[in-house]
């Protein structure tokens, strides 16, 4: 999966909406996206054989406190109201629902959440949070999602991300995609003796996603789930270009060696098994990262 550097995994600050007939953007410089639509809530149920397993101290208080960055559209972001909703957001709410508790989400810095995990300020961390090896070193994860780099194109006009040479391709700044999936790839078009990638950098990722869906450029190189809610959200402009690759998994960082790691994993199988993960990734169009087995620092590398 993609990391940027510094910071949770792709950057994503606002999705380009299409509304009636033409393309709007995001307000983000506010955390929000006031015309971005939420998904329909999925109904848990609480389940006594995995809730009776939490900590003391959060079957107690009755909330587990995530703390969370945001803006990163569609896993974490704020809603018109001012609201933190996402596909993360649900999953989480769904978890916390199996275990009986309330899921308070608390906003911090991306580099603060692991600090104060450690710290004890939060139970667990949300903000679609690449599983590595060295973060594996100080805090564990509880895996739940898929996520890789994935290529966007617009209908009719196919573009092979593995021979792109000529191409225009969008991408947003601090990004893996222009750090090195995109410059990687142009190098090697160069070293076949073909022309090297046109690569346009954005600051954010609406800018990206606009200029591939009004053809200002040939594709768009962005994280998965990021590629994934820009389609469904404008299925007629964009649509993907070649397989998922370089895919690492998403997860919610926990205490090193905490008992709450394995309570969690327990939650997200439950709802993998009974559906409702699955149904919770279809509302928001990132069912191509769902996973069919929840596992603790399952890194790749």
């Amino acid at each position: 999966m993609s990391v940027r550097i510094g910071a949770r995994g792709l950057a994503l600050r606002a999705v380009a909406v299409l509304a009636g007939g033409s393309l709007v953007l995001a307000g983000c410089t506010r955390n929000t996206e006031d015309t971005a639509p939420t998904a329909e809530k999925v109904e848990v149920e609480k389940v006594d054989a995995i809730a009776a397993k939490l900590p003391d101290k959060i079957k107690q208080s009755g909330t587990l406190v995530v703390g969370v960055n945001v803006p990163y559209q569609p896993n974490e972001y704020k809603d018109g109201s001012g609201k933190i909703v996402g596909y993360d957001v649900d999953l989480m709410d769904a978890v916390a629902s199996v275990l009986g508790v309330r899921a308070d989400y608390q906003e911090s810095d991306f580099e603060k959440i692991i600090p104060s995990i450690q710290a004890g300020t939060y139970d667990v961390g949300m903000s679609s949070m690449t599983d590595t090896k060295e973060r594996e070193q100080t805090v564990d994860f509880v895996d739940y999602f898929s996520a890789g780099i994935q290529w966007a194109q617009q209908p009719g006009k196919p573009v092979d991300p593995n021979n792109a040479c000529g191409k225009r391709v969008a991408v947003q700044r601090t990004t893996i995609e222009e750090t090195e999936d995109v410059p990687n790839k142009s190098k090697a078009c160069e070293a076949a003796g073909k022309p090297k990638i046109d690569m346009v950098a954005f600051d954010e990722q609406s800018a990206a996603a606009t200029a591939l869906a009004l053809g200002q450029v040939d594709a768009m190189s962005a994280d998965s789930p990021v590629t994934a809610y820009a389609i469904k959200r404008n299925p007629d402009q964009i649509e993907a270009a070649g397989p998922l690759f370089e895919s690492q998994p998403y997860g919610w960082p926990v205490p090193k060696g905490a008992p709450l790691g394995p309570v969690l994993r327990e939650a997200v199988q439950h709802l993998i098994d009974s559906g409702a993960y699955r149904k919770i990734a279809e509302n928001w169009g990132v069912q191509e990262g769902a996973i069919t087995e929840a596992t603790i620092n399952g890194a790749v590398r």
